[in-house]
């Protein structure tokens, strides 16, 4: 496998003291025709809260070609499990319509924060939102004790199968608490509706290891193909291959894609989501700080895919 990167698409977000404070972080895309793709992605206020904002390329030229000037959804009422961030991570059409599936979140105290995956009805690009509820679809349970965070939600049959990151505990490092999180996978009969039941999907590879997260699940010829980032000392992107799409075999060694020699994904490289679009195959991710740089575009090449 190897992926030719294309280059910076959506820059960093510098509007100063408005909601796009900074950051282009957790690339979503969502085909909107043969040549436009809507890019569904979040934005920090100088509060570090997140709100969901949304561009449209030109495939083929890379060029910016539509934004908003609003959030797409904005922050949950007080109390709710996102009052302090929504981030979109994965979008389906579905018996429902188009789904938004994000990842909210708010303040904690005796650790920094609490996720949990809400949803959002969307127009078929993306650009208007209602949530589906005020509160979220998946939470911490007894599977999951602590959050739920970033998932990809593919139909397979009559069934629903999700991955998403489940954090396994807080450990606090020189005197900060330092979340350990992995992927796990369950499987439900209807997109909004999921048991409190699951199984690892990518565990870690070694005790350095101690942050998966993001996955990105294609199918293709006859296998499933997982794409997320893994994090030791700086996030990379990493790759797993299954069969059936719950036995996952890490293959991170050949993902094929890694940090630049310079610029803007030379610190770390993160967040991938992989989609297809006019039977190209097309990865969008974040570079240095956490989407702190923006989003990059690359496309897969050469044999083997």
């Amino acid at each position: 496998m190897r992926w030719a990167k294309l280059g910076l698409i959506v820059p960093p977000t510098d509007a100063r003291g408005t909601w796009r404070n900074s950051h282009a972080s957790l690339p979503c895309c969502l085909p909107v025709d043969d040549r436009h793709v809507a890019i569904l992605y979040s934005v920090r206020d100088a509060a570090n809260r997140s709100r969901p904002a949304r561009v449209v390329i030109d495939i083929k030229t890379l060029k910016l070609v539509e934004d908003v000037a609003e959030p797409l959804l904005q922050l949950g009422a007080p109390g709710t499990f996102d009052d302090s961030g929504v981030m979109p991570t994965w979008v389906v059409n579905s018996p429902e319509g188009f789904l938004v599936y994000y990842v909210g979140w708010n303040r904690a105290v005796t650790v920094p924060f609490q996720n949990a995956i809400g949803a959002a009805r969307a127009d078929h690009e993306g650009r208007k939102w209602s949530r589906v509820s005020e509160g979220p679809l998946v939470t911490r349970s007894r599977r999951d004790p602590y959050f739920v965070a970033s998932c990809a939600v593919v139909e397979d049959g009559a069934c629903w199968r999700m991955w998403y990151l489940s954090c396994q505990g807080w450990v606090e490092r020189t005197g900060v608490m330092t979340h350990r999180y992995h992927i796990r996978q369950m499987m439900s009969d209807h997109p909004l509706d999921w048991p409190n039941a699951s199984t690892p999907a990518i565990d870690f590879a070694s005790p350095d290891e101690y942050a998966i997260s993001r996955p990105s699940v294609l199918r293709h010829d006859g296998r499933w193909h997982m794409w997320y980032s893994t994090r030791g000392h700086a996030y990379r992107i990493g790759y797993a291959v299954s069969d059936n799409g719950e036995t996952w075999q890490r293959q991170d060694n050949i993902v094929g894609i890694g940090r630049s020699p310079s610029g803007w994904d030379s610190e770390m490289i993160c967040y991938p989501h992989v989609f297809t679009m006019n039977g190209t195959t097309y990865m969008a991710y974040n570079g240095n700080g956490y989407g702190a740089s923006g989003i990059g575009l690359a496309v897969i090449s050469g044999p083997g895919w």
